[in-house]
Formats: C-alpha cells, sequence, structure tokens
C-alpha cells in the first residue's frame, strides 16, 4: 500500500486530504507543521509527500530540503504561493510538482498517481543492462551512474527529483536521438500530459540549471524548438 506524508497546518483541509486518500487506499500519516513531518518521516519513510509551503515553524522551502536530504519520494507542494519565483524556489528545493490553492481534488490525485508511477516505472525502452559499458555516462561536465542513479559534477553529487531524474534517463539511454516532446510527457507524467510542454520547459530548465556549465547555452541537454529534447555527450 502507497504510503502518503500531508504536511499541512491547515486542519480542515488537512482533514479533507487525509480522508480522500484513506478513500482511494493510500495509508497516511498527516503532520501540522515541519518538525511533526521530519519525525514522521524518520520514523517511516513515506512513498509520497503532500505539503504546504505555509508552516507554523519553519518554511516549506526549508522542509522540502531536509527532506531531500533523507528521502527520494517525490514532493508535491500544495500551496497558496502562486508566484513563479516560489515555484521556482520550491523546484530547486527538490519538490517534483506544484499545484496552488484552490485545487481541485481530482487533480491532486492524478498527479500523486502520476508522481508515485515516476517512482516505481523506468522508461523501458532502450536502457541499458547492468552489463552494458554505457551504464556510467560521462560528460565534459557530469557524470551519470544509470545503475546507481546518482549524478556527480566535478566532485559533487548532483541531487536530482524523481521527475529530474526520469527525464535525464530517458534522454541518456537515447544519445544522440530526439525524444518528441509528447513521448516524454506521456512516459514521465502519464497518457494525458502529452500536451503539456510548460511541464517540459521547467523541468528541463531546471535540468539545465543543475548540470550544465552555461544553461544558457546547453551542450548536453538540446531543444530542437517544436519537436523536443536530444542528450549529446
Amino acid at each position: 500500500m502507497t504510503r502518503v506524508l500531508v504536511v499541512e497546518d491547515d486542519a480542515q483541509l488537512a482533514r479533507a486530504l487525509v480522508i480522500n486518500l484513506k478513500a482511494r487506499t493510500y495509508e497516511v500519516d498527516a503532520a501540522p507543521d515541519g518538525t511533526s513531518a521530519l519525525r514522521l518521516a524518520a520514523a517511516g519513510p513515506p512513498d509520497a509527500i503532500v505539503l504546504d509551503l505555509g508552516l507554523p515553524d519553519m518554511d516549506g522551502i526549508d522542509l522540502i530540503r531536509a527532506l531531500r536530504d533523507r528521502l527520494r519520494a517525490p514532493v508535491l507542494v500544495l500551496s497558496a504561493r502562486s508566484g513563479s519565483e516560489d515555484k521556482i524556489r520550491a523546484l530547486d528545493a527538490g519538490a517534483d510538482d506544484y499545484m496552488t490553492k484552490p485545487f481541485s481534488m481530482d487533480e491532486l490525485l492524478a498527479r500523486l498517481r502520476a508522481a508515485t508511477r515516476r517512482m516505481e516505472e523506468s522508461p523501458g525502452r532502450d536502457r541499458p543492462s547492468a552489463e552494458t559499458p554505457s551504464a556510467v555516462v560521462v560528460t565534459d561536465g557530469f557524470t551519470v551512474d544509470l545503475l546507481a542513479k546518482k549524478v556527480r559534477r566535478g566532485d559533487r553529487d548532483v541531487r536530482l527529483t524523481p521527475t529530474e531524474w526520469h527525464l535525464l534517463e530517458i534522454l541518456i539511454c537515447n544519445p544522440g536521438r530526439l525524444i518528441s516532446q509528447r513521448r516524454l510527457l506521456e512516459e514521465v507524467w502519464g497518457p494525458t500530459y502529452g500536451s503539456k510542454t510548460n511541464y517540459l520547459r521547467v523541468y528541463m530548465a531546471q535540468l539545465r540549471r543543475k548540470l550544465e556549465a552555461d544553461p544558457s547555452h546547453p551542450r548536453h541537454l538540446i531543444t530542437e524548438p517544436g519537436m523536443g529534447y536530444r542528450f549529446e555527450s
């Protein structure tokens, strides 16, 4: 059973989230603040996290960073903060998705399903095996170990969200090949997201900021305008 940690200080909203998640057979823990969330996450690591940014004891951005130091579980932000700067800060900190309040419960549940599916699934096609030399991909700026699911840039590890990793893995497993926007969207987010090209723009920009020496002039994560993306080593 998929376990979800809900971090929300609004008691009425938290109760609604817990009821709806349990009705869909999720196991749910609820925390009213960041301190409780960290304690619950340490006691039993969740499979996904839904959290508000406006918490009484710490900023949600700091909580995302603290959770990312401990967990790979996808983080879905649910916040009244609608500014692009807040969204970028949350994604930079390690969030996988961002919804603004008020929100549709059905959409939240769909995004949660997509986030947990991304953790469970691999891209499938063209994925190297343990015996394949290209399981470790080296560029002049970063190294990707596809089996260990680790990325290094210089002498430090690069922390990627599950969504960022899934996108990078698909591209690297198909070096030099143009991967269409629709294929990336459907493989990473699901079949109903084939036209949501804004998702790709946001997450590819995140990957470039983390991996490219000059994100505005990428050498490895290349955009083919209107068509898709490709990886060049």
